[in-house]
C-alpha cells in the first residue's frame, strides 16, 4: 500500500500543477484541435448524455466543459482550467451578450404577462366563452381543440387550462379522458412553437441569432429568419390540422378508439385526475376569486403584444433605410427584431397590468406577485438557453462546423439534411423528454453545417434557402414531436395530469396517431421539399394524406 504521506504530497503537486497551468484559451489564437474530428465531441457528447440521462441541464454543462478542455490543450491543467472557464468565460460571455440579454429578458415579461392575465381572469373569460359551444360529442372535442389554439401563448398555460376547465365539459359528453389528453397536448408545444408571438419565440429566435451570427454571406434577422421556418414546420402544423379532423369526424383508430368507446358505453370515471401531484411550479396562476373574468383582460394585452412586434418591425426597419419608398419586403428584411419584442412585450406587461389596477381586480402587490409567477416558469428553459449559447461558442472556437463539411460537405446530399436533421431531434428530445433541450443542442451544430454544406455545393440563392429554412424548421418540429411522444416529457406528464388520465394510457393512446403525422410530415413535406417541390404543395399533400389515413384507419368511436 501508497503511504499516505506519499498520496499527500501526489496531491499537492497536482493541486499545484492545476494553479499555475497556463491558461491557453486566453489567447487569441485557435485551438490547437479546432478543425479536427475532436471538435465534434462536445456536442456529441451532450447528445449522448442527454439520451442517456434524461437530463438536458448536466448534458450541455458536460459539453461545454470538454470543449473548455479542448480549447486549454487536453492537459491535466487544462481540465481544471476549462472546469473554471465553462462558468467564469463562456455562461458569463452568453449572458453579457446584449441580443441575449434580449432574448432573456423579453420570456420573461412574455412570461409576466401571462401570469397576469391568469390571475385577473382574462385567460378564464376566454375559457368561458368557448366553453358554451360545447353542447355534443363533436362540438365539445372542437371546443378544446379551439381553446388550445386561442391560448397559444404559452404551453405550460395552454396545457393546465385547457385541462382542467374542459374535463367537466367532456366528462358530462362522455369523451374519455385520453381523448382529452391528446387533444391538449396536440394544441399545446404545436401551437407555442409556430406561432407569432409566444414564450418559445425568444428562445428560438435566441438560438438561431447566435447559430447565424457568425456564417458568412447570411444577413439576415434570427427573428424574420423563424418567420420563414414557419411554413416549413411541417409536424407542428399537420399536428393541429390532424386534432381537428379527428374532432370534427369522430373517427379513431388504435387505443384510442378502444378508450373512447369505452367512455361511450360506460362514461367516465373520475378516479384518474392526479390534480394534487402537480409540482406547484407547474399549477395554473388561479384567477382572483370574487373578481369578474372578462376575456378583453386577456384578448386586449396579447393584442398589443402581437401588434406592438409588427409595428415595431416597421418602425425600426423604416428608420434604418434611407430610401424615400422602399417597398414592405426591405422595411421588414431591414428591422431590429430584438428592439421590436422588447417593446412588445414590456407594452403588453405594462397593459396587463393597467387595467388589472384600474378595474382594481388586484392591488399592486397582488400584480406583481402574479407577474413573478408567471415569469418563474420561464426560469429554467432560461437556463438551459444560456448554456445552450454557451455550447454553440465552445463548437463555433472549435471549428465544429467546418470539420463536418470537410467531411460530408461533397459527399452529403443537401435535400437529405432537413429528414436527418428531423429525425435526430425527435430521438432526443424523446429519450431527454425536452424539446427546448433537443433545440438547445442542436440548433448551434445543424444551422451552420448546413449553411456550410449549401455553401459548398454552391446553394446560397435566393431560390436555395429553402434548405436552410427547412433545416432549421425540422430542428423544432422533429423536437417538438419527440417531445409529444415522450412518456417523461413535462408537456406529456402535464396533459396527463390536468386531463385526469392515466400517464401511460395517454402515452399509449396518442402514440399511433403522432407516429402517423410524423411520418406524414417527412414524407410530404420535409423530403420532397428540400428537392425543390413547394412548401404549401407538400402541406396540401401531407392534409390529404391524413385524411385519407383517418378515413381508412378510423372508426365511428359512438
Amino acid at each position: 500500500m501508497l503511504n499516505f504521506n506519499i498520496l499527500k504530497d501526489i496531491f499537492k503537486v497536482l493541486l499545484l500543477i492545476l494553479a499555475v497551468a497556463p491558461a491557453a484559451a486566453a489567447s487569441d489564437e485557435a485551438p490547437v484541435l479546432a478543425g479536427t474530428w475532436v471538435s465534434v465531441l462536445p456536442p456529441v457528447l451532450a447528445i449522448v448524455l442527454a439520451l442517456t440521462l434524461r437530463r438536458v441541464i448536466p448534458a450541455l454543462f458536460a459539453g461545454i466543459w470538454l470543449g473548455a478542455w479542448i480549447i486549454n490543450g487536453l492537459s491535466l491543467g487544462g481540465l481544471w482550467h476549462g472546469l473554471l472557464e465553462t462558468f467564469q468565460r463562456y455562461i458569463h460571455a452568453a449572458l453579457a451578450d446584449g441580443d441575449h440579454a434580449t432574448v432573456i429578458l423579453f420570456s420573461m415579461m412574455i412570461g409576466g404577462m401571462v401570469g397576469i392575465i391568469s390571475r385577473n381572469g382574462g385567460m378564464q373569460g376566454i375559457v368561458n366563452r368557448i366553453v358554451a359551444f360545447a353542447d355534443s360529442v363533436r362540438h365539445a372535442s372542437l371546443a378544446t381543440a379551439a381553446m388550445g389554439l386561442a391560448i397559444f401563448f404559452d404551453d405550460y398555460a395552454n396545457t393546465l387550462v385547457v385541462g382542467n376547465t374542459m374535463r367537466p365539459v367532456t366528462d358530462a359528453k362522455h369523451i374519455s379522458r385520453a381523448k382529452l389528453a391528446y387533444i391538449v397536448d396536440s394544441t399545446a408545444a404545436p401551437v407555442a412553437c409556430i406561432a407569432l408571438v409566444t414564450t418559445w419565440i425568444g428562445y428560438e429566435v435566441g438560438l438561431i441569432g447566435d447559430a447565424i451570427a457568425g456564417l458568412s454571406g447570411l444577413d439576415t434577422e434570427a427573428y424574420l429568419l423563424f418567420l420563414h421556418t414557419i411554413p416549413y414546420s411541417f409536424y407542428p402544423v399537420l399536428a393541429i390540422a390532424f386534432v381537428l379532423m379527428v374532432a370534427w369526424s369522430g373517427l379513431d383508430f388504435g387505443p384510442m378508439l378502444r378508450a373512447e368507446r369505452e367512455a361511450r358505453a360506460h362514461g367516465v370515471h373520475d378516479d384518474l385526475h392526479l390534480e394534487a401531484e402537480q409540482d406547484p411550479d407547474f399549477r395554473p396562476v388561479e384567477p382572483a376569486p370574487g373578481k369578474p373574468q372578462r376575456a378583453l383582460n386577456a384578448i386586449i394585452p396579447v393584442a398589443v403584444l402581437v401588434l406592438g412586434v409588427m409595428v415595431g418591425l416597421y418602425v425600426t426597419g423604416r428608420g434604418s433605410l434611407d430610401s424615400p419608398d422602399p417597398t414592405l419586403r426591405e422595411i421588414i428584411g431591414a428591422a431590429d427584431s430584438y428592439k421590436a419584442l422588447m417593446w412588445a412585450s414590456f407594452l403588453g406587461v405594462l397593459t396587463a397590468a393597467a387595467m388589472t389596477l384600474v378595474q382594481r381586480i388586484l392591488d399592486v402587490e397582488e400584480v406583481i406577485n402574479a407577474w413573478y409567477q408567471g415569469l418563474r416558469s420561464m426560469l429554467m428553459a432560461l437556463i438551459i438557453l444560456v448554456l445552450a449559447w454557451s455550447l454553440g461558442e465552445i463548437t463555433e472556437i472549435l471549428a465544429t462546423a467546418d470539420f463536418l463539411v470537410a467531411v460530408l460537405g461533397d459527399s452529403l446530399p443537401p435535400f437529405t439534411l432537413p429528414a436527418l436533421i428531423f429525425v435526430l431531434a425527435a430521438l432526443t428530445a424523446f429519450a431527454t423528454g425536452s424539446s427546448w433541450g433537443a433545440m438547445g443542442i442542436l440548433i448551434p451544430l445543424t444551422v451552420p453545417l448546413t449553411w456550410a454544406v449549401m455553401q459548398a455545393q454552391g446553394l446560397t440563392s435566393a431560390d436555395d434557402m429553402h434548405l436552410l429554412y427547412s433545416a432549421i424548421a425540422s430542428v423544432l418540429a422533429g423536437s417538438v414531436w419527440g417531445d409529444h411522444c415522450s412518456p417523461i416529457s413535462d408537456t406529456t406528464i402535464l396533459s396527463s395530469l390536468a386531463s385526469g388520465c392515466n400517464h401511460i394510457e395517454h402515452v399509449r393512446t396518442q402514440l399511433p396517431y403522432a407516429v402517423l403525422v410524423g411520418l406524414t410530415g417527412i414524407l410530404a413535406g420535409s423530403l420532397p421539399v428540400a428537392m425543390g417541390m413547394p412548401w404549401w404543395l407538400g402541406l396540401a399533400i401531407g392534409l390529404v394524406l391524413l385524411a385519407i389515413a383517418l378515413k381508412l384507419l378510423g372508426k365511428p368511436s359512438g
